[in-house]
């Protein structure tokens, strides 16, 4: 039985993590600020920032695989704290994971690091160019992990796109709300971009894989059936048997107006969302199924039909009393509430 560290193990992917393992049989330490109701007995937790430099090394005593899922997510609107956490806090878990002598680092990035990438699939050769401060942050965070990999750090660094699954919250609550309530969903352009998202417990079994193999790389993960945005909303739409209609929304009109509306402190969505959801995006994926042996389940209209129906099922903690963790908490939808009432 190995020990396996999951830094932000009460957050929606590192909580998924936790499970797994636990029930793998496998030793699993969680290290987060905020302990979660759904941590299996079996596994240990020590409330720790992740800037906490003795904190985070004395909870690598032991361990032989880390996964890194600690950050502030694009909706967090964090600014500065994007550095502070997602790459200072990174090079100190890389560093302390170094000095332990851990055997595996497995760093979970984003696909925000390729911005608005010019040309899909995004293979190993697409070059990184984040256009907003949490995708440069990631990328910064990257360039921790294979500078503590120069000096002898083994380290996996996965690049997942937008996580779905059941329990997923934040933005998709609002259109799982809308769609519930047979409001319209607007999309920015016609949404006939080809658009990929990755299931929880596939990205999991990717990072499971590598601790099992002790596998090095970086690499993309995503689903590997996806349509366009539009058709798999509309799958979405049918499920739920909503009266729901997909608009269309002129980007070259919406996208300036939204920046407006963030920089006024009213739009929910973060810029990662509307500088990129109108644009193709998908992973090729031979590089992870090669090396890895990994070969993804879920499909983005099946994923996004069994998180509504999750949502239906549990709803939203409306109550104040959240877990803390943008994934699994609703967010507020500002001016957006304007626009459902007016649907």
């Amino acid at each position: 039985m190995a020990m396996h560290l999951v830094t932000g193990g009460s957050g929606f992917l590192g909580s998924h993590i936790v499970r797994r393992l636990n029930a793998a049989g496998e030793g699993v330490r969680v290290l987060d600020v905020i302990d979660s109701p759904e941590r299996p007995a079996g596994a240990d937790f020590v409330r720790c920032d992740i800037r906490d430099r003795r904190g985070v090394r004395e909870a690598m005593t032991g361990v032989r695989y880390v996964h890194h899922t600690v950050a502030l997510v694009p909706l967090a609107k964090a600014g500065r704290e994007f550095w502070s956490v997602n790459v200072g806090g990174t090079r100190i878990a890389a560093g302390a994971a170094l000095d332990a002598g851990v055997r595996l680092f497995i760093h979970t990035s984003s696909s925000a690091v390729f911005g608005v990438p010019e040309a899909c699939p995004i293979t190993s050769a697409t070059p990184a160019a984040p256009v907003e401060h949490y995708g440069r942050a990631k990328l910064a965070a990257e360039q921790e992990v294979r500078s503590a990999a120069k000096k002898g750090l083994p380290s996996l660094i996965l690049r997942p796109r937008t996580i779905l699954g059941p329990g997923r919250l934040g933005i998709f609550q609002i259109l799982f709300e809308w769609i519930r309530d047979g409001r319209n969903i607007y999309v920015i352009g016609n949404g006939d971009n080809r658009f990929q998202f990755v299931h929880v417990d596939d990205l999991v079994t990717a990072a499971l894989l590598g601790a099992e193999k002790e596998t090095q790389g970086v690499f993309n993960i995503g689903a590997s059936r996806y349509e366009t945005l539009r058709k798999d909303l509309a799958a979405t739409i049918r499920h739920a048997g909503s009266r729901t209609r997909i608009v269309g929304l002129p980007a070259g009109l919406t996208v300036p107006a939204l920046k407006l509306l963030d920089v006024l402190k009213v739009c929910p969505l973060a810029p990662w969302h509307y500088l990129t959801y109108h644009k193709p995006f998908y992973f090729d994926l031979s590089e992870p199924m090669k090396h890895l042996g990994w070969k993804p389940r879920y499909g983005n209209a099946e994923m996004m039909i069994q998180a509504y129906d999750w949502y239906l099922k549990h709803g939203s903690p409306a109550d104040g009393a959240g877990s803390r963790s943008i994934h699994r908490d609703p967010v507020k939808q500002g001016v957006l509430r304007l626009l459902k009432w007016l649907s």
